[in-house]
Parts: C-alpha cells; sequence; structure tokens
C-alpha cells in the first residue's frame, strides 16, 4: 500500500529497524554511541532502498537530513550539516554523473545502435555470432556508460529484441527458444562483465575505488587505467566463453541466421553515414579512453597526467560547445543528477562509518570468526568472497550491497593477510558478477527480464551458473595476471 510518495510495508519495516538498533540494541563494547546511531540510519536506509519505499535520490535527501539533524557525526549541527552535504565533494561521484550526461550522447546520435548493428552485420551470419556481437557492443561502450541499466536496458536490449523479432522468436507466440531465449540470457550476462571491466562501466565502481583507499589509508588508490588493465584478461576470457556456455546450456533452436547480418546492414543503410554527432562523440569517446588510461602521462611524463573527472568534465564540455548536446540535454538528463544525490548520501554515510570506527569494528568480528577455521589467506578469501557475492540474493541494488558490505569484508580480508590490491579486485569483479544471479540483482534485469523471453527458473540456473564461472576464472586468471603484472 502506498500512502503519499511512501510505500507503507517496507517504510514501516526501515523505521523499526533504525529504531531497535538506536534504542534497543545495547552499544557493543568497543563502539561509540554516535557510530551505533549512525549505523541504524545507515541500515534504515539499505533497508528503504531495497524495499524501494521511495524513490533512491529521495531516500538519500532523507538520510542526508536526518544525519545532519541527529547530529550523529557531530555534536555541533552545522558542522553536522556540513559533514551530511560532505559527499557532494567528492569528485569520483562527479565522474560518474558526468559520464552518465556523456553517454547520453550514444543514444541521442544513435552512435550506440550503429555500433551495435555493425557487430551484427560482421558477426550476425549464425546464432552464435549474433551472441558475440551483443556483447562486443556492450563491451565497446562499457567505458563510457557508467549505467549499465542505459546500456544494456536502453541501447542493446532494444537492437536484441528487434533481432529475435526478425526471426519471428517472441514471447508471445510461444517462439522465445527460436533465438530471443538466448540471446535475452547472452546480452544481460555480457554486460554485467563489461560492469566490472572499467571504473566507468557501472555506478558502484567509483564508491569500491573509495572504500579500498580509505581501508589502506589511501596505500591502494586504483586509478581508471589500473583498473581496466587489471580487469583486460579475465574479462575478455569471460567475454569469449560466455555465448559458448549459453549456448550449451540452453541451444537456440535457430543455429544459421544469415538474415540477422542483413537486417544490420539495412538499418546501417537506413541510419546512412556517419553524422556530425556521432562524429564528435566518436572524438570524444577516443579522448576520453586516451586521457583516462593516462597515455599521455606515460609518453611524456606525469606532468602530462590529467584528473579522471576532469577528463570527464572535458569530454561534456567538448559535446556542449559542439552542439552534440546542449544545456537542455544535460538537465533532461534526470538519472545523472538522481545518481550523485544518491551516491552522495550514501559515499557520505559510508565515510563517517569508517571514521567512526564502525568499520573496522565489524570486519574485526568477520575477521575473528574466519580465523577461529585456521585457514591461510586463500582459503579465507574465497570464503569472504563467496559470501559477499551470494549474499546479493538479499539485495535489488549493487550500490546498496556494496555501500553496506564491502567495506567490512575487504578489511577483514586484510587483517587475515590476503594481499590488498589482489583482494580488492577480486570483491571489485565480484561486485558486478553478483548482478547475474537474479531477475531483480540490478537495474538491466527487471528490463530484460521483463521481456518474458526467459522463465524465472533459466534466469536463476543461468545466472548461478556464470556467477561461479565468472568468479573463478577473475580469481584464477585474474589473479596469475594481476601477479604477472606485479599487483600482489
Amino acid at each position: 500500500m502506498k500512502v503519499g510518495g511512501i510505500n507503507i510495508l517496507p517504510g514501516i519495516i526501515s523505521v523499526v529497524l533504525i529504531l531497535l538498533i538506536w534504542f534497543v540494541i545495547p552499544v557493543p563494547e568497543g563502539v561509540s554511541a554516535n557510530a551505533w546511531h549512525l549505523l541504524a540510519l545507515f541500515v534504515g536506509t539499505i533497508a528503504a532502498i531495497i524495499g524501494k519505499v521511495m524513490p533512491i535520490g529521495a531516500i538519500a535527501v532523507v538520510a542526508i537530513a536526518l544525519v545532519a539533524l541527529t547530529g550523529v557525526t557531530n555534536a555541533n549541527r552545522s558542522i553536522a550539516m556540513k559533514d551530511a552535504l560532505s559527499g557532494f565533494s567528492n569528485s569520483l561521484i562527479w565522474l560518474i554523473g558526468i559520464a552518465v550526461i556523456i553517454s547520453r550522447g550514444l543514444t541521442k546520435t544513435g552512435l550506440g545502435r550503429r555500433i551495435g548493428y555493425a557487430f551484427i552485420s560482421v558477426f550476425g551470419k549464425k546464432t552464435i555470432g549474433v551472441g558475440y556481437a551483443l556483447a562486443l557492443s556492450d563491451l565497446v561502450i562499457a567505458p563510457v556508460t557508467p549505467s549499465n541499466t542505459a546500456r544494456g536496458g536502453a541501447i542493446i536490449h532494444p537492437i536484441m529484441k528487434s533481432i529475435a523479432a526478425g526471426f519471428n522468436s517472441s514471447p508471445e507466440q510461444g517462439t522465445s527458444r527460436k533465438i530471443g531465449h538466448y540471446l535475452s540470457l547472452v546480452s544481460y550476462h555480457a554486460n554485467t562483465i563489461t560492469s566490472g571491466m572499467f571504473i566507468t562501466a557501472t555506478a558502484p565502481n567509483p564508491l569500491i575505488v573509495k572504500l579500498i583507499a580509505d581501508a589502506t589509508g589511501a596505500k591502494i588508490s586504483i586509478t581508471w587505467g589500473t583498473w581496466a588493465l587489471a580487469a583486460l584478461l579475465p574479462g575478455v576470457v569471460c567475454i569469449l566463453l560466455l555465448p559458448m556456455i549459453i549456448y550449451a546450456l540452453y541451444p537456440p533452436e535457430l543455429k544459421e541466421t544469415p538474415n540477422a547480418s542483413q537486417q544490420a546492414k539495412a538499418k546501417l543503410a537506413e541510419m546512412g553515414p556517419i553524422a556530425y554527432g556521432e562524429k564528435v562523440m566518436i572524438g570524444v569517446f577516443a579522448m576520453l579512453l586516451l586521457l583516462w588510461a593516462n597515455i599521455p602521462g606515460m609518453i611524456f611524463g606525469e606532468a602530462f597526467a590529467v584528473n579522471t573527472t576532469t577528463v570527464a568534465f572535458m569530454g561534456l564540455s567538448v559535446l556542449l560547445v559542439s552542439g552534440v548536446l546542449t544545456w537542455e540535454d544535460v538537465l533532461q538528463e534526470k538519472s545523472a543528477w538522481d545518481t550523485i544525490v544518491w551516491f552522495s548520501a550514501l559515499v557520505m554515510m559510508a565515510t563517517y562509518l569508517n571514521k567512526l570506527g564502525l568499520v573496522q569494528w565489524f570486519s574485526h568480528v568477520i575477521e575473528g570468526n574466519i580465523a577461529d577455521f585456521g585457514l591461510g589467506w586463500e582459503a579465507s578469501a574465497l570464503i569472504l568472497v563467496c559470501v559477499y557475492l551470494y549474499a546479493h540474493y538479499f539485495f535489488a541494488s549493487s550500490t546498496a550491497h556494496v555501500t553496506a558490505m564491502f567495506a567490512a569484508f575487504y578489511s577483514a580480508g586484510l587483517a587475515l593477510g590476503a594481499p590488498p590490491l589482489y583482494l580488492g579486485l577480486l570483491l571489485a569483479g565480484a561486485s558486478s558478477i553478483m548482478m547475474s544471479l537474479t531477475h531483480y540483482a540490478t537495474g538491466t534485469s527487471p528490463i530484460i527480464f521483463g521481456s518474458g523471453y526467459v522463465s524465472m527458473g533459466d534466469w536463476w540456473k543461468a545466472g548461478f551458473l556464470m556467477s561461479v564461472i565468472n568468479l573463478v576464472i577473475w580469481g584464477v586468471v585474474g589473479g596469475l595476471w594481476w601477479k604477472a603484472l606485479g599487483y600482489w
């Protein structure tokens, strides 16, 4: 039941959780009252996000107000207000927000669709080739689309549906298994893999970078280039295996699809030559990748390195000056401003939970329980990562999951002796792999699942299998790759 802007039942549950932690559950030894009270607000906020009490941005505004009003970060209310708003000064948050706005250009100019149809025109003569085309299309645009939902749901999914419809494969006709079932699973799981390959591929990734830096006293500061290089080999291996695994698990009825290539070529012909806006987008895309990867710094010295968020502002500036995007486009990109608001609130709360010592206390609890098994750091890290990943069955938001659990699990792993960068990269990979599990795991899943091509049973079965395979690849192939790179 909904009253006003609130879903009543989950709203009541969120409030009850806050009151229970604040007033009923005793403050544990070694934890300050302020830290415990902030935890109460934090748990209530996460519960409200999971329960969809209100839109996540609205929940964030309420959380900011409560932090300022209760003075849990500082008894001085003026300072508490500054603390509550401190998340807005985090440059990584603005990196994601600006990148979301930039990605609007992919849709507005049609470049995203052109990339997808171009891959299909080359690889689309067989069904498995169409699967690879969709996966590669997602990979190519992932670095500049930090909304995995926009990338998978608004760009790739319509292309996939168009191809399926061209072969009369639809849930309404009972012909999903002809090709649509297969392409839905491939395109979805490709989206979860590419989300882990770049800092700018999904919104929680910059938060992970910050949490790792906080936990290590800034000794581990993962750059865009470091992340991309680390994820390159395991990510590419996952992408290469994905269409074949899904093909073996759920073979499509149609194996040959010469018409798909023809359809794609027809769509490209319909779009005409590459337009001015698309050319500008390609130029901006190239500039972002070169500067985010710090190529000038590697060639000419660190004096030529540019801050990652500065690069994003540069890219947006070019699009505005060139007229590819207008200021009206910027204002209308609601998802970007929404992300900046809720991301700022969650980062603020996570930051002060760490400053007030709550994260360290909780990580000691986790560490102590695992240490009782007497295992080495390798087995301990595996247990931590598996618990962290499969806890996502209880989450409908990867951001909420990362905010709630990443810092404590990472700190516990460090205390158990795991190499800091290895553990950080493995947990970062798991933070995207976990999106494969359910039909509510992230924003992309209800869009693709909702199209009706895949049953819930098939979705969950494929999700669990792909999570195991991708985690093994990230841990083994990734671990060896990171060792070769000297990361641990």
